[in-house]
């Protein structure tokens, strides 16, 4: 039996274990639901009676973000110290759940950098450097190096790369920052495929961000309501056009930008023009899709947690990212998931639309993360 048929199986019967196990997991739609999750916590560990054990085990959430800082507290006490460390936290998160985690991170290169070199891990190019050279051995050696460093640690989904466009150089959380290959859609394109190439060949997840572009924005949705529609172009889609065209599955993170263009009403997370309409529909986009952190003031400003959450599914979102780390909500996901399985009770999301997410979520498991022994 070949490795991916032994790695469909075992998630298939991981799965069937916990629909069984019904003092921990009490119907189906928890453990759906759960799926669609992905949470930031505090600490190193992970060990039996801590908060993210209890969410994995009682809420049966799907996904975990990792950081290197505490942004709330302003603390360099988060989840990461050493390779040792976070090998060991990875391994722990993993043998609290019945279904393999997604266990996530930002390692786009650069100045966003989770695993930095004042832990001990090394340096690494930002995607302005790499995008300027465009030279694809350059690129497959800086990519190729940091999926193997995330598989050896445990950590099999970054969510990279930035496919926005270099629009606006003054940008601040683009431009400013270096995270974008270029304002060339073409070079962008390349890149990205090399390092999503360089990804799957050592058996880390990729994600696409920030759709439909964030390269033009003059603000940051971090820190307030963003609106791109006067500065926005449809070349910004031509990353995602291509790489969806040449087969890219993995899954495509949202912006939270406005773009009157697309929704006159909704900012893109939120929106089903722009999500199920223009991407799924338009782009042909098939696989998962993970929104932008969930409590950026953009969207945690504006609209109430219900919200927000019923309108982000509605559009199409699969993930729920709450990274805890713009503010911290210890009690995040007992909420999330209570507030959608009432929402899914009332009729304000129908069981269909969770069985979707779900089953994208599961087919992207059972494709890309092998078993654990």
């Amino acid at each position: 039996m070949n490795k991916s048929l032994l790695a469909a199986l075992l998630l298939l019967l991981s799965f069937t274990s916990a629909l069984a196990d019904t003092s921990r997991q009490p119907d189906s739609l928890s453990i759906k639901i759960g799926q669609m999750l992905m949470i930031g916590f505090r600490g190193m560990e992970a060990k039996a009676g801590s908060p993210v054990a209890a969410d994995i085990r009682e809420r049966g959430i799907g996904a975990v973000v990792l950081f290197d800082y505490d942004v709330p507290s302003r603390s360099p006490v988060r989840n990461i110290e050493s390779a040792e460390q976070l090998r060991r936290l990875s391994s722990e998160l993993q043998q609290r759940s019945s279904i393999p985690l997604l266990v996530a991170i930002d390692q786009e290169g650069g100045r966003v950098c989770r695993l930095k070199p004042s832990r001990g891990f090394p340096p690494t190019l930002s995607a302005a450097r790499l995008g300027k050279l465009d030279n694809a051995d350059n690129t497959r050696q800086a990519a190729g190096s940091t999926a193997a460093l995330l598989a050896s640690l445990g950590v099999n989904m970054n969510l990279a790369p930035v496919v926005d466009l270099n629009v606006n150089q003054n940008n601040p959380v683009i431009g400013k920052l270096d995270r974008s290959f270029s304002a060339d859609p073409a070079v962008v394109a390349r890149q990205a495929r090399i390092f999503v190439d360089a990804f799957h060949r050592h058996g880390v997840i990729a994600a696409l961000k920030h759709f439909p572009g964030h390269g033009s924005s003059t603000t940051d949705t971090h820190k307030d309501f963003t609106d791109v529609t006067a500065t926005w172009s449809k070349k910004e889609l031509e990353p995602y056009r291509k790489l969806i065209g040449e087969g890219y599955n993995d899954p495509v993170m949202t912006a939270h930008v406005f773009n009157a263009r697309l929704d006159s009403r909704y900012p893109a997370t939120l929106s089903k023009a722009t999500i199920d309409g223009f991407l799924r529909q338009k782009l042909g986009f098939r696989g998962v899709v993970v929104s932008d952190d969930m409590q950026m003031k953009a969207i945690a400003d504006r609209y109430g947690l219900e919200e927000a959450i019923r309108l982000s599914i509605d559009a199409g979102v699969d993930i729920l990212i709450f990274g805890n780390n713009v503010s911290y909500d210890p009690d995040i996901a007992s909420k999330a998931t209570s507030i959608i399985r009432r929402l899914v009770e009332k009729g304000a999301i129908s069981p269909k639309r969770i069985d979707e997410s779900y089953r994208r979520i599961m087919a992207l498991k059972t494709r890309t993360i092998a078993p654990r022994p």
